[in-house]
């Protein structure tokens, strides 16, 4: 799973680039948009991408929580932006999973405290 790693900085660029790029969409539209939480979701989680990609080592689990949170985030966010601009959604249920699994992947982060890290 070390290889798909680089994925999590071009995917961190990446949801850094949205989410700033959605919180200008989201000003611009209105308080009533969906780009906000959008944004706010890209902008959270695009960092937290790149302290796992930074901390492989020390973490055990990074890697299958960034792997998570990255689909949960592309999910969630996705979603909405989807519903925003062409007023349908991804799937049934897309941002629901989105954020479930953002959540499971913040817990997937959290166990990793339960394994020893490669050093040990």
């Amino acid at each position: 799973m070390d290889r798909i790693r680089p994925l999590f900085l071009l995917l961190a660029g990446l949801m850094g680039a949205a989410g700033v790029g959605l919180a200008a969409a989201a000003t611009h539209l209105g308080s009533e948009t969906l780009l906000r939480p959008a944004s706010m979701m890209c902008l959270a989680h695009a960092p937290a991408l790149l302290a796992l990609y930074a901390g492989h080592r020390q973490i055990r689990t990074a890697t299958s929580a960034g792997l998570v949170l990255a689909i949960g985030t592309l999910l969630f966010a996705g979603d909405l932006s989807m519903k925003q601009f062409a007023g349908a959604s991804l799937f049934p249920m897309a941002a629901p999973t989105g954020g479930i699994l953002m959540m499971l992947g913040w817990l997937i982060a959290g166990f990793g405290a339960f394994f020893r890290t490669r050093q040990d």
